[in-house]
């Protein structure tokens, strides 16, 4: 082989994974892993302040899970809310989350769709009930915004998500975006560990020697909020 031939090569494999590392940079930056903390204070809202009622057929939370087999993704509703706005900024807020709404996207009627539903909801065998969000006993969610920080541009809302009743706080970067009595409220693509709720079940960071039967800890969430007054 050329000496010409070698440097061709060697160039090519470097603009191969110049470009494999930009991709992996730019999911990074689009899939921000957020960090479970202790429950906040929650957001004082003002008395100069405009309320937005959440249009709950409009609104909704997008997930996915994983497992070294695959992904499954889907959606949950929210059925109630409202967001707070002072001088065209979020103020406070409160969104109740429909658990009994888990919907799988990714299977399809009598494909496994309505087994992974029940599980997730705990609608199976009594014993499996806690597997995952136990809707029975735990029917609804709750987040509430406990403080907005906007720098360079970049809103990042702030709040405690509360799960099979453990609250803990958790943020993410959002976008507000308003068309007169409305608003559209975004978030990113957002990571949660799913064990600091005590959703256990499949998780290799809680028990051993599951091989490759594990889930992955990690849950992604997007949110869309639609409000108006």
């Amino acid at each position: 082989m050329t000496q010409q031939k070698i440097k061709y090569i060697m160039k090519k494999s470097l603009l191969i994974f110049a470009f494999v590392g930009g991709l992996l940079t730019l999911n990074s930056c689009k899939n921000d892993k957020t960090e479970a903390g202790d429950a906040q204070e929650v957001a004082t809202t003002s008395d100069d302040s405009k309320g937005y009622v959440v249009d709950t057929a409009n609104s909704t939370i997008e997930w996915v899970g994983s497992k070294p087999t695959g992904n499954h993704n889907g959606t949950i509703a929210i059925s109630a809310g409202e967001v707070y706005l002072n001088n065209g900024k979020v103020e406070s807020g409160k969104f109740t989350i429909d658990m009994t709404s888990i919907t799988v996207l990714d299977l399809a009627a009598g494909d496994g769709k309505e087994d992974l539903e029940g599980h997730l909801k705990g609608l199976g065998k009594p014993e499996d009930a806690d597997h995952f969000f136990n809707t029975n006993k735990y029917p609804e969610g709750v987040f509430e915004i406990t403080s907005v920080n906007t720098v360079d541009g970049q809103t990042t809302i702030e709040g405690n998500l509360t799960l099979k009743e453990i609250t803990k706080s958790v943020k993410f970067p959002a976008t507000l975006a308003l068309d007169g009595d409305s608003l559209m409220l975004t978030t990113e693509t957002f990571t949660i560990n799913r064990t600091d709720w005590n959703v256990n079940y499949g998780s290799k960071s809680i028990f051993d020697n599951l091989g490759d039967k594990f889930i992955n800890d990690a849950i992604e969430l997007k949110i869309s909020v639609k409000a108006s007054k």
